[in-house]
């Protein structure tokens, strides 16, 4: 592995993309990384990573997030959990109840139960959480009270998506969602995945292509949602997300 597993483009403009994130509250920074480092952090992802389930659907018995672990997904018991999840996100999206459905290693839960210690994920973490990344997301978004990152690592394949919803959780020290994007190259607009971004009146004001290699910041609470992955898109809407914290 290379010893800069996360090095930050030196040829960032940060103040033309702080004035787009003042004006907009929500930005897409293009070639955040190094193109290497980018890659390196993609192939853990693609070849590395044990996913799992996260999935939600309001209105039924699976209130709340929920989680089929990868240790599971191999057992008749966690099919049939998800496949039930499954289901049900079906019938709450098609009554206009809150729903998602995406593949997921969820990096802060897996060091703390100590999953795999000193591994690439945790690493990861460490990364997202040191000086230099937490003063980038500082510059652009104008928030300097930023001092730590969580993560996931998410993959969004076919017919999977993040229903619409805001992120109020403003009392757990939530300002700033990232959205770490290290999708397959050249990731095409008829496949979705997008993140999207709504008007008072449900139009879609703002999209961003996941494409390879950017970071999408967006100031939190904010409506918006991750639109379905097309049935005929090749896997590979990887990223990594969270929250970036005041505490």
């Amino acid at each position: 592995m290379t010893k800069k597993l996360f090095e930050i483009n030196p040829a960032l403009d940060r103040a033309e993309l702080a004035t787009r994130f003042a004006r907009d509250t929500r930005v897409q920074v293009r070639d955040v990384l190094t193109r290497d480092t980018a890659e390196e952090i993609r192939s853990i992802l693609q070849n590395s990573t044990a996913w799992g389930l996260a999935m939600q659907a309001d209105g039924s018995e699976f209130q709340g997030p929920q989680q089929v672990l990868h240790r599971d997904m191999a057992t008749p018991t966690g099919q049939q959990r998800a496949q039930a999840l499954g289901a049900a996100t079906d019938a709450a999206g098609a009554r206009g109840d809150y729903a998602f459905r995406y593949a997921q290693y969820p990096i802060v839960q897996a060091v703390q139960e100590g999953w795999d210690p000193g591994g690439p994920h945790e690493l990861i973490l460490e990364y997202i959480n040191t000086p230099d990344f937490l003063q980038l997301a500082r510059d652009i978004t104008g928030f300097g009270d930023l001092v730590k990152a969580d993560g996931q690592a998410t993959l969004f394949a076919r017919s999977q998506f993040l229903g619409l919803h805001i992120d109020s959780h403003v009392a757990e020290g939530w300002k700033v969602a990232y959205v770490l994007n290290l999708t397959i190259d050249d990731w095409k607009p008829d496949w979705g995945g997008y993140l999207q971004f709504f008007d008072s009146d449900g139009n879609i004001e703002q999209a961003f292509l996941p494409r390879f290699n950017s970071l999408n910041l967006l100031a939190v609470p904010q409506p918006h949602s991750v639109s379905m992955v097309a049935p005929f898109a090749p896997l590979g809407r990887y990223a990594i997300t969270g929250w970036l914290r005041d505490r």
